[in-house]
């Protein structure tokens, strides 16, 4: 049985996660924002251990893998679906603003996997949100964009370096959601946009399905 942090499971992706791999029998730990959604996700069956964490604080956000695999007792798998939405031409976006979409969407996640790497072994895995926006940025979400692609560039080194001690690093290019993600920008109103992926399909085929393939993992 896989046992699994799963960062960020206050969110829609998060959430959807978490309950699809306690279905697939993995053990699950989880990590989020809000501690009042964290206590009702954890309410899984057999109640799985959470905890509360802040973005802005990255050595918590590094510790959150060896807090894992104390509760679970060993970590074979982690899901980073940390990120904000922002909005704006870049001359509109006060610093601020600016400073919250880096430090949510690319350090803290940065921090989250930097901290498992020192504990996951051969035939590990991570699978870490970034989106659709590193590979299409549109205007108006130059600031949001630069963020993910930042995340992107790194975790695309880090699965390189990775790759000899057979621990697997996943940038999850995640589509457009109808979920809402868009109408709680931290800055800005967003743009018009298509309809978006269905959520639950979009986390099992871009997230889920991937970790699954890693070796190692339960079929």
């Amino acid at each position: 049985m896989n046992a699994v942090l799963v960062v960020g499971a206050t969110g829609m992706v998060g959430g959807l996660a978490a309950r699809a791999l306690h279905r697939q029998g993995a053990s699950v730990a989880l990590a989020g924002r809000n501690a009042e959604r964290l206590a009702d996700r954890s309410r899984l069956p057999g109640d799985c251990p959470r905890r509360v964490f802040d973005a802005y604080d990255l050595d918590g956000c590094a510790a959150l893998a060896p807090w894992a695999a104390r509760a679970l007792g060993r970590l074979d798998r982690v899901v980073v679906a940390v990120g904000v939405a922002g909005f704006g031409r870049a001359e509109s976006v006060d610093e601020a603003a600016a400073e919250h979409l880096m430090t949510v969407n690319a350090l803290a996640p940065m921090a989250v996997v930097r901290g498992a790497l020192l504990l996951l072994e051969a035939g590990g895995a991570i699978g870490v949100v970034t989106g659709s926006v590193v590979d299409a940025p549109p205007q108006g979400m130059a600031d949001y964009a630069a963020a993910k692609t930042a995340l992107a560039t790194w975790l695309g080194v880090v699965g390189r370096e990775q790759r000899a001690r057979g621990v697997r690093v996943v940038d999850v290019r995640m589509p457009h959601l109808e979920g809402g993600f868009t109408a709680r920008a931290v800055t800005g109103e967003p743009p018009g946009l298509p309809p978006g992926a269905d959520p639950v399909a979009a986390v099992e085929r871009h997230l889920l399905a991937p970790l699954t393939d890693a070796p190692g993992s339960p079929h």
